[in-house]
């Protein structure tokens, strides 16, 4: 399995009971996780949308704002155009190669214009924009993700738009030089999320345009970028895939969400899917609650092992005042909920966004705590180095 993975902002779930899964209460046993205090660099926004690691004390979280962990504590780390004013500004995806080199991609936007993309890189003193591929005036050019097999093979994945109709963009790092290709496509298809095993093994995925959406993903094969038509979606309303970690050639996960009907939108519901090698199909998994407000969202993986993965996003508490934590953990067998903690209390917003896991067992998924009504987000993050079956 790769050593680091960055999952993408973006809403995400799936039917369970039209998956053959029944829904399930959150756990009401004690959460393995425990929330480490992290800091705030900015007065409102401070979301974490994703999460690198080369080592247990090298690792990277990036969103709103950007911290960095060296095996004691946490602390801000400034960079270029990231600085929580301006909700069009942020860091999408993060790689992490060593303690001297690092990427992260996203997107920038003065007041007023179009975000544009964004790649900056770590050199193991600051964060610096990093020149990036040319594009033709008056376009657009979005990041969302971003992979690397070694620190010459790095991928990263967005939209590429002249006007109003975006096209799938695929942007390589090859050790000296960014590259673009930009692959036309019929459908308006949006890339979420991009993972690698190896340099000839990619996959990115999605959401494709549709009456209702509907998820797709695309393969890199070491030569070219191999569209599918559209990958398995459950009911009848809208399908996305938010995250893609590839472990080996027959063992690609996939999770988003999905919609039972059009008319219950608010009753999106858990969705993973898997590559084994020849096809895809929809893994059940586990919600909390049963009712149309309990919208379950799975926003990213990170994995230990092919038996030993983890899901996350958050769901609508039952009274739909509240969104809070979500985890799931892959035992090799099926996908059950684990108990994780909400750091704040009342009306108020958590998500987890992204996870990583830099040595055995050793986990931290990140996300966005809501400080207080009209106070702003801070950051998240929440660790453990405990099985999910361990006990108390």
């Amino acid at each position: 399995m790769k050593r680091t993975f960055s999952a993408i902002m973006l809403f995400g779930l799936v039917a369970a009971l039209l998956q053959g899964a029944p829904a399930n209460a959150q756990s009401t046993t004690p959460s393995i996780f425990q929330v480490v205090p992290t800091p705030d660099q900015n007065t409102i926004n401070n979301q974490l949308f994703a999460a690198a690691a080369s080592s247990p004390n090298d690792i990277w979280a990036v969103g709103q704002t950007v911290i960095h962990f060296d095996g004691n504590e946490w602390s801000v780390v400034p960079a270029p155009g990231i600085g929580g004013n301006n909700l069009s500004s942020n860091l999408l995806g993060v790689v992490d190669i060593s303690p001297t080199l690092a990427w992260a991609v996203g997107n920038l936007a003065q007041p007023g214009d179009q975000p544009q993309q964004v790649i900056e890189q770590w050199n193991g003193t600051e964060w610096s924009i990093f020149p990036g591929p040319k594009f033709p005036p008056n376009s657009q050019a979005i990041l969302q993700a971003i992979t690397a097999t070694s620190a010459n093979d790095i991928w990263a994945v967005g939209s590429f738009g002249e006007g109003i109709f975006p096209f799938c963009l695929f942007e390589h790092f090859n050790g000296t030089a960014w590259t673009a290709q930009v692959v036309k496509q019929t459908d308006l298809q949006n890339l979420l999320s991009v993972s690698a095993d190896a340099p000839n093994d990619a996959w990115a995925v999605g959401t494709m345009s549709g009456n209702p959406l509907m998820t797709f993903a695309t393969h890199w094969d070491g030569t070219n970028w191999t569209g599918l038509k559209h990958m398995p979606n459950v009911g009848t309303g809208n399908n996305q895939l938010n995250a893609v970690l590839a472990l080996a050639p027959n063992n690609v996960w996939a999770v988003g969400f999905s919609t039972p009907t059009a008319a219950k939108q608010s009753q999106q519901q858990t969705l993973i899917e898997h590559f084994d090698g020849t096809a895809w199909s929809v893994v059940p998994s586990p919600n909390v609650g049963s009712n149309d407000s309990q919208a379950n969202h799975l926003m990213g993986l990170t994995a230990n092992s092919p038996d030993d993965i983890w899901a996350f996003g958050s769901f609508i508490s039952l009274d739909g005042l509240r969104t809070m934590t979500l985890v799931l953990h892959w035992d090799g067998t099926s996908w059950t909920i684990v108990s994780s903690p909400d750091p704040t209390k009342g009306f108020l917003d958590d998500v987890l966004n992204a996870g990583v896991v830099p040595s055995p067992g050793n986990v931290w998924i990140f996300g966005t705590a809501e400080e207080g009504r009209g106070i702003g987000f801070g950051t998240l993050a929440l660790h453990t180095t405990k099985g999910a079956d361990s006990s108390f």
